[in-house]
């Protein structure tokens, strides 16, 4: 009777422990399984590693694509081109010289300077175009330096209705230069005088006038096939003399050259024929937009 008991206390206090780990194990996974799970901390340091480092090496190489060639090698080894053409007449040379009045006449700068509210005291005009074909071969920017490559438009003149100052487009090719890619000083020299004496001769009593001085100071190189602006400012007109003032620019503003001149009006000016001059220094015109 006694063994009998003793089995069954025993088999009971069993069954009671048996439970008891049940429960607690069936608590435990019910914690468990409710919670959320902990985020894999390594992985996303990893992922964010490697978004930065993609970032960075793509800002690196855009900004190393933005300033290379840096501006000295640029200068010093040009890339290649060819020659200016030996027939300016051929085909080829009269599309290149269409497509490019039409970059000349879509330049924002001009849009600008034509859209400005003082737009009716400034006319428009053209220097050399309207020369004779005989005169104009013998003459340096006007007949031999003319054609693509080269000088291949007419400068484009807006003209403050009173004379005292303008802004001229000129575009100068890569068969101008000194060193390759880069324009020849004596050739800027040559198109700011012109520009200059423009400025001065139509101020003139005559509107004939002779270069007296002319000093220029070099300010950056000065590359070629680009458009570039000169801008010319009468400073004093007294009698027969008259000083004036100006400086070239390429199209974001930056100064090439500047210069200041005093030209004079000879005393035989009355014997010269004024009709040529006119035309050479170029006489309002009507542009189209």
């Amino acid at each position: 009777m006694s063994l009998f008991i003793l089995h069954r206390t025993t088999g009971r206090s069993l069954v009671r422990e048996s439970s008891r780990l049940r429960n607690k194990f069936s608590i435990r996974n019910a914690s468990t399984s409710s919670s959320p799970r902990a985020p894999n901390t390594s992985r996303k340091i990893g992922t964010f590693a490697t978004v930065s480092l993609v970032t960075a090496v793509s800002l690196s190489c855009y900004a190393l694509g933005a300033i290379w060639p840096p501006a000295p090698i640029s200068l010093l080894y040009p890339h290649p081109a060819p020659p200016p053409p030996a027939d300016s007449k051929s085909a080829e040379s009269l599309a290149y010289t269409e497509a490019l009045e039409a970059k000349l006449q879509a330049l924002p700068q001009l849009r600008e300077l034509r859209g400005r509210a003082d737009a009716d005291e400034w006319y428009e005009t053209r220097p050399h175009q309207h020369l004779p074909e005989d005169v104009r071969a013998n003459k340096l920017t006007a007949g031999s330096l003319r054609g693509p490559g080269k000088l291949a438009l007419f400068p484009l003149a807006r003209v403050k209705k009173d004379e005292s100052e303008a802004i001229v487009f000129v575009h100068l090719g890569r068969g101008l230069c000194g060193h390759d890619g880069i324009v020849h000083g004596g050739l800027l020299a040559t198109l700011l005088d012109e520009a200059l004496a423009r400025n001065a001769i139509t101020n003139l009593p005559e509107k004939v006038g002779v270069t007296a001085t002319l000093s220029l100071n070099y300010r950056a190189p000065t590359r070629a096939d680009q458009f570039v602006v000169l801008k010319t400012r009468l400073v004093e007109l007294k009698g027969r003399k008259a000083t004036v003032t100006g400086r070239v620019e390429d199209l974001q503003g930056t100064l090439l050259v500047d210069a200041d001149a005093l030209f004079i009006q000879p005393r035989y000016a009355k014997l010269l024929d004024p009709k040529l001059i006119r035309q050479n220094l170029g006489e309002p015109t009507t542009h189209l937009s």
